[in-house]
C-alpha cells in the first residue's frame, strides 16, 4: 500500500468520522442532557438527505437546499418535543423507546408517500465538482474535504456555544440538575425544546451534506443510528469531546477495515467499542 492510497483511506475515515459526530452530538446532547432514548435520530439524518434531495430540485442549488433544510428540520424538532417527548422527561426508558421507534415508522412511511421507495441522487455543486491530485494515478474528491471543513467549523462553533456562552451555560446547568435552573427562572421547557430542536438540525445538516456522496434513499438512517449510538458510547453519555474523538474512532476502523478485512469491516467497529469500555466502562468522557 503506497502512501497516497494510505492518505486517501485515512481523508476517507476522518470525512465518515466527522459526519458521524454531527449525528452522535444531537444524539449525545438529547440523551445526556434531557435522559431521552432518541431512536429516531437516525430518521432526522434522513430527513434531512431528502429535504435536500427536494430543496435542491426546486431551487436549483445545494448552496440554497441546505440552509433552508436547517430551520424546516429545526421547527420539526421543536414541535416533536413539545407534542410528544416533553410528557416523557419522568417516564422510564421503555416508554421513550416505544414513543421513538413509533416516530421512525411515522417518518420511514411519510418519506415512503412524499418521495417514493426510489434512490435519489444530489448532484455535487459545480463549484466543488472537481479533484486534487495525490500522485500520478490517484485523487481526491474536493467535495469530500468540503464536508470535513463544515463538520470542523460546526463541531468548533459548538465548543464556543456550549463552553463560552449564557445559553451554554444554562445547558449545562440543566443536564446537572434541572430542578435548580427552573428554580432560577429559567425556562426550562423551552430550554429543553431548543436543545432537542438543535440535536435535530445537526442530523439533518449530517444528512444534507452527505446527500451528494451516498444514496438518498428509504431507511438510510438506520444504519447511521447505530453507528452514534456506538459513537455515544465510546465518547460517554453527554460529552460533545467524547463524541468527536469516538466518531474519528469509528470513521477510522470503519474504513480500514473494508480496505484490509472486508468480511470483518463491522466487527473492527463494535471491537473498538468493546476495548474502549474494557479500558473505561462509563466511555472516554463520561
Amino acid at each position: 500500500m503506497d502512501l497516497g492510497f494510505f492518505l486517501i483511506q485515512v481523508l476517507n475515515g476522518v470525512q465518515y468520522g466527522l459526519l458521524l459526530f454531527l449525528v452522535a452530538s444531537g444524539l449525545t446532547l438529547i440523551f445526556g442532557i434531557m435522559g431521552i432514548i432518541n431512536l429516531a435520530h437516525g430518521a432526522f439524518y434522513m430527513l434531512g438527505a431528502y429535504l435536500a434531495y427536494w430543496l435542491t430540485g426546486v431551487t436549483g442549488s445545494l448552496w440554497l437546499a441546505v440552509p433552508l433544510a436547517l430551520p424546516i428540520a429545526a421547527l420539526i424538532g421543536y414541535v416533536l418535543e413539545a407534542g410528544l417527548v416533553r410528557a416523557l422527561y419522568k417516564r422510564d426508558h421503555l416508554d421513550q423507546v416505544l414513543l421513538t421507534y413509533g416516530l421512525i415508522l411515522i417518518f420511514n412511511e411519510s418519506q415512503r408517500m412524499l418521495w417514493g421507495s426510489d434512490v435519489h441522487g444530489v448532484a455535487i455543486p459545480d463549484a466543488l465538482n472537481w479533484s486534487i491530485p495525490l500522485a500520478d494515478n490517484l485523487s481526491y474528491p474536493v467535495y469530500r474535504l468540503a464536508i470535513s471543513a463544515v463538520c470542523l467549523l460546526v463541531a468548533g462553533a459548538m465548543y464556543l456555544v456550549i463552553q463560552r456562552t449564557r445559553f451554554g451555560m444554562w445547558v449545562r446547568a440543566g443536564a446537572a440538575n434541572r430542578e435548580m435552573v427552573a428554580a432560577l427562572g429559567i425556562n426550562v421547557k423551552l430550554l429543553f425544546g431548543a436543545v432537542f430542536a438543535v440535536g435535530t438540525a445537526l442530523a439533518a445538516l449530517s444528512g444534507a451534506i452527505a446527500a451528494p456522496v451516498s444514496s438518498v434513499g428509504p431507511g438510510m438512517g438506520d444504519t447511521v443510528l447505530i453507528a452514534c449510538f456506538v459513537v455515544v458510547v465510546i465518547g460517554g453519555v453527554g460529552s460533545i469531546k467524547g463524541a468527536f474523538l469516538g466518531a474519528l474512532l469509528i470513521g477510522l476502523a470503519d474504513t480500514f477495515g473494508k480496505v484490509f478485512l472486508p468480511d470483518f469491516a463491522s466487527f473492527m467497529v463494535y471491537a473498538v467499542m468493546a476495548s474502549v469500555l474494557l479500558w473505561k466502562p462509563r466511555g472516554l468522557f463520561a
